[in-house]
């Protein structure tokens, strides 16, 4: 069920539609403020085409949590092959590293869910059939959307946007995502181009101090963490020559799920670095797409 949302400030209520080209678009919906930050926003497009209320993916962009923004085109083109299956699709924002330290980045695409699920009704979506997908980063974030979803603790629900709504999801694909981040620099490719235990990598500066020296931080940011039998159908796919995020990182994700008989399928992709850099990105989009479809019908 869908909340009554007419008691909500109007700066977090949807935004117009606008229509182009056969989808309907809400652009920089407010989803949250936090005090000294910039409003936290997304970008909602579906099919123009009326039906029944749509599944909505909500896609969360990589950057190494130190850039990246909602606007840009996605790896593979992977919002628009999901706008054309039938999707709902909501691009997400969330603080960056040099803006809060984590767990700020989960609350943010919390929110982003809780928003979209608070105004479902309106939007034409359906608030049982929510998924994430994301890359890199954005695949960090999106395992622990995943896994975390509707969990107690406000360390990891977060507390800012609309009413407290469920933020579980019900599917995830994940792209070259980091899992634990405890484990990634014995796990660097021969040729890493990056050292995660150094007090300015991408992880440490995310946790705000070396990953070796806060494990208990590390730990809690680490999808690994929280694997469960009962999470959402999860499809982890990874380059196997990936110099930036281990592909050991996915598989031992797909490990701990596995152990727990979790819904979870990994691919290792022969050949193919970071962003999937020396394959055939289609194919790759393909798969995406038909686990969502298999899993949000």
């Amino acid at each position: 069920m869908t909340a009554d949302t007419t008691h909500l400030p109007q700066r977090f209520r949807p935004p117009a539609p606008t229509t182009e080209g056969g989808l309907v678009h809400r652009r920089d919906a407010v989803v949250a403020e936090i005090p000294g930050f910039r409003p936290l926003a997304l970008d909602l497009a579906a099919p123009a085409k009326p039906g029944p209320p749509r599944p909505v993916i909500v896609c969360v962009h990589g950057g190494a949590w130190l850039s990246g923004r909602n606007k840009g085109e996605t790896p593979g083109g992977i919002a628009e092959r999901l706008l054309d299956a039938g999707f709902a699709v909501a691009r997400v924002t969330y603080r960056l590293s040099a803006e809060a330290r984590f767990p700020a980045q989960l609350h943010d695409v919390k929110a982003a869910v809780r928003w979209l699920r608070e105004h479902a009704r309106e939007l034409s979506l359906d608030p049982e059939r929510v998924g994430v997908w994301g890359d890199s980063a954005g695949g960090h974030l999106a395992s622990l959307v995943a896994l975390t979803g509707d969990d107690p603790d406000p360390a990891l629900s977060g507390r800012h946007g609309v009413a407290p709504v469920s933020d579980a999801v019900q599917s995830a694909v994940v792209w070259y995502g980091p899992s634990d981040l405890l484990t990634m620099a014995a796990q660097s490719h021969p040729e890493g181009v990056q050292d995660h235990d150094a007090a300015a990598s991408p992880e440490s500066l995310l946790l705000g101090g070396p990953v070796q020296t806060r494990p208990d931080d590390a730990a809690a940011a680490g999808p690994v963490t929280y694997v469960r039998a009962d999470g959402p159908p999860m499809l982890l796919l990874h380059g196997a020559e990936d110099r930036v995020v281990p592909a050991a990182q996915s598989q031992e994700l797909y490990d701990r799920l596995a152990a727990l008989s979790g819904p979870v399928t990994l691919r290792i992709v022969p050949g193919a670095d970071h962003c999937f850099t020396g394959t055939d990105l289609e194919p790759l989009v393909a798969e995406s797409v038909r686990h969502f479809r298999a899993t949000l019908s």
